[in-house]
Parts: structure tokens; sequence; C-alpha cells
């Protein structure tokens, strides 16, 4: 069964990937305009994270394809080979 999570309930709320680096914290998401579908979550990075500094952040944001997420929970986990 799928779970629906309205997009505001997941604001502010920890991004990180299955091995545990702190990415940032989900600001927005982007979605397929033609079939609205999501297609990746915008994160505002955690600029003292070690993982963050090796990744190529545009515009002070990242964008993480949807299908690196892993698990929405009290954090949201990401594959970090998604980057």
């Amino acid at each position: 069964m799928v779970k629906y999570v309205i997009a505001e309930q997941l604001v502010g709320k920890e991004v990180v990937t299955s091995d545990g680096f702190d990415v940032g914290k989900f600001v927005d998401a982007e979605v397929n305009e033609t079939n609205g579908k999501l297609a990746a979550l915008v994160i505002e990075p955690n600029v003292d994270s070690e993982f963050v500094n090796k990744l190529n952040v545009k515009g002070g944001k990242l964008s993480v394809p949807y299908s690196s997420v892993m698990a929405v929970n009290d954090f949201i986990v990401v594959d970090k080979k998604g980057f």
C-alpha cells in the first residue's frame, strides 16, 4: 500500500544518506509537468558536511532525484549513488 505524505509535512526534515552522511534539509520538490510525478527533492545543503562539500551545489540548493529516495520517516533517507 502506498503511503501519501503532504509535502508541507516534509519541509524542514533532515536528509541523510543511507550510510549516515548529513546532506541537509528538505525545502521543496520538483514535479514533472507532463505526468505530475515527483521528479526530485530540493535540499538546502548542510555546508558543514564533508559529503556535501564534495558535491556540485548550484545556487545554494541541491537537487536529488526522487529515484534516490529510500525511506521517509523521521529523516528522509537517500542513496548517495544518486548524486
